[in-house]
């Protein structure tokens, strides 16, 4: 069997950096007859961990996301949209899979580390939801039998510790789960696009974010608003490639037709950098170049948005669907965990059979 599983948490509208890193991906993958259920959680629950004290921005953007999902081109058809919470399975496993990870092994989870360094709890107290939730992904993983997700680079670290998880269960319990693998985006430029500031990942609460949702005028001040190269004072001036975001959105998106439609006077990125690098070539054209690129690529987007917009009981009709079906999924492997560790006392009789046995 081949399941897929993806998702995102439901902390604002989705923004450039999961559509070339995931939302891209799916749409492609949803279309190949090779795997037997996908899967895409909106982990409203784990997006509390760090949101418990603000409860109202995770359920009203539950929606957004969802309206994000279908006019990116997910098809309900072929995937199954869920909302975590509405799957209380998932908790139960987190439950029994937390015997099986140290603290310390919590607390070197690079992706947990890193974004304990851009979030500030009160106090410097960490909620222990917050610190578990990688064993909470390995729940939603397992919990659908998911073999592949897409994923961006900086969430490895937590795809690994799930497949910890899976070996431990394994190894003590009998063969159960099934171990997952990452795919990554084929572009390296997307597996970690940067914020439009260029200090670090695209984040919504950062708000460094060009969002699926913004409006061309945002856009285009967002573009142009963008960090390029420090050093590049004049247009004359050699200018840096590396680390320079606008080539960096450059390398994710553009293409070469995109070259004959908006800079002809070029014939590819590689021909571009090449002009910046020797000097005589401005951040404004670079910027304004992307700006073309970008808002051809939100706007279809952006308008398939506000007609599902216009028909939003269709689109609660779809997560409602997609979380009962889901359920039913769910239930079907805490059954086989259960059975596997010996705690499905009253099926067929277990816990009298066992009784019975020592008797005799």
């Amino acid at each position: 069997m081949k399941n897929i599983l993806t998702g995102d948490r439901p902390t604002g509208r989705l923004h450039i950096g999961h559509y070339v890193g995931s939302l891209k991906r799916r749409v492609e993958l949803q279309n190949k007859a090779e795997y037997d259920h996908f899967f895409i959680e909106i982990a409203d629950a784990q997006a509390l961990t760090d949101n418990y004290d603000n409860p109202k921005k995770i359920r009203e953007n539950v929606m957004e996301v969802a309206l994000d999902y279908l006019a990116c081109g997910i098809d309900p058809s072929k995937v199954t949209i869920f909302i975590q919470s509405e799957i209380p399975a998932l908790c139960e496993l987190t439950f029994y899979y937390m015997n099986l990870v140290s603290l310390a092994r919590l607390e070197r989870n690079p992706t947990v580390k890193e974004e304990l360094k851009l979030r500030k709890f009160e106090g410097g107290s960490i909620p222990t939801g917050f610190l578990t939730y990688p064993i909470s992904q390995a729940a939603d993983i397992t919990g659908f039998d998911a073999t592949i997700i897409p994923v961006g680079e900086d969430q490895l670290p937590m795809i690994e510790q799930t497949r910890e998880i899976v070996r431990s269960f394994n190894h003590i319990y009998g063969a159960t789960l099934v171990e997952p693998k990452a795919i990554l985006p084929k572009n390296e430029s997307c597996q970690r696009l940067p914020g439009t500031d260029g200090l670090a990942k695209m984040s919504k609460s950062l708000g460094n974010c060009i969002y699926l949702a913004d409006e061309p005028e945002t856009i285009r001040q967002k573009v142009m608003g963008m960090y390029t190269d420090p050093n590049h004072l004049r247009i004359e001036d050699p200018g840096q490639v590396e680390g320079n975001t606008v080539f960096t959105y450059l390398d994710a998106f553009c293409k070469e037709e995109d070259f004959v439609n908006y800079l002809p006077e070029y014939k590819n990125l590689d021909e571009l950098k090449e002009h910046y690098r020797r000097g005589g070539l401005g951040d404004v054209k670079l910027k304004k170049f992307l700006n073309e690129i970008l808002q051809a690529k939100l706007k279809p987007i952006r308008e398939r948005r506000k007609e599902l917009e216009a028909h939003i009981e269709d689109v609660y009709a779809v997560l409602k669907e997609g979380t009962i079906a889901a359920n039913q999924y769910c239930d079907m492997v805490l059954k086989r965990v259960k059975e596997a560790m010996g705690i499905d006392y009253f099926t067929n009789d277990a816990l009298l059979k066992v009784q019975q046995e020592k008797g005799q």
